[in-house]
């Protein structure tokens, strides 16, 4: 039963103050004993609820999976396993794994993709990384462009795709080693850049930790870094930009507008 039904039956009288109120804390949250889901997630924020799939037990991320399905109309799984997809693809018809990201989801029929949002890797090493946070965005709604290995031990290939990665809403910027593509990026463009550091590199590197340093230290503006290997918090960022930019969402109250 959805909020309005509810009121609607609480004003006729069909239904008392206590039935109504606990109908609406049900509306809420899903408590399945083992997992509590925030089935109201995206009428605050405008998101729905994803799913961490790591160290899930696949019993238990099968019916989470299903429940936010019926909950939602669509569905996505972050850092799952090929083996947990096996298992959710027999009980849930539909699903899609790409195991580069190892992101599985069901979008909702007849989707629409809005807006533009520039998705650039340094390495073919990042892609895992860089496709975690472009196929985020996609779920969310943003239409989203890729340009992969632009790294700067070739800086020509960048200034060959400068124009196309200007014109984005916001830029995603996915490297390892020195992490050094979000500066040099930030330097070309005028619109917010999230850098996001791999753990991809030598020694040195620290596991990422070399190239986040990188980032928070840049000498250019207009960037942010979030955490290591953290593709799915730079395409839900994105996303927030994104739709801002394309007037989809109004600014003050998050109320969603139509896009011509």
């Amino acid at each position: 039963m959805q909020l309005r039904e509810l009121l609607e039956k609480y004003k006729a009288g069909e239904i008392g103050a206590d039935e109504a109120e606990e109908g609406i804390r049900a509306l809420n949250v899903a408590d399945m004993g083992y997992a509590v889901l925030d089935t109201d997630r995206k009428g605050r924020t405008g998101f729905a609820e994803v799913v961490y799939c790591e160290g899930k037990e696949t019993e238990f991320l099968t019916g989470i999976f299903k429940r936010l399905l019926e909950e939602q109309g669509e569905v996505m799984g972050t850092r799952a396993s090929a083996s947990q997809f096996e298992v959710l693809k027999d009980n849930i018809d539909g699903l899609h794994y790409d195991p580069v990201s190892r992101i599985v989801r069901k979008d909702a029929p007849g989707k629409t993709l809005t807006g533009n949002v520039a998705v650039v890797s340094a390495g073919t090493a990042d892609i895992s990384v860089a496709e975690e946070a472009a196929q985020t965005a996609e779920f969310f709604g943003s239409k989203v462009f890729r340009y992969y290995d632009l790294g700067v031990s070739g800086i020509h290939r960048i200034l060959s795709r400068q124009k196309e990665i200007a014109d984005a809403n916001c830029v995603i910027v996915v490297a390892g080693m020195e992490g050094a593509l979000a500066s040099v990026l930030g330097g070309l463009v005028r619109n917010p850049i999230i850098a996001v550091p791999t753990s991809v590199g030598y020694g040195a590197n620290l596991g990422g930790v070399s190239a986040m340093l990188t980032m928070i230290n840049s000498c250019a503006n207009g960037i942010a870094v979030v955490n290591i290997d953290g593709g799915y918090r730079a395409g839900y960022i994105a996303t927030q930009i994104n739709r801002l930019a394309c007037s989809s969402f109004a600014p003050n109250n998050g109320v969603e507008k139509s896009v011509t």
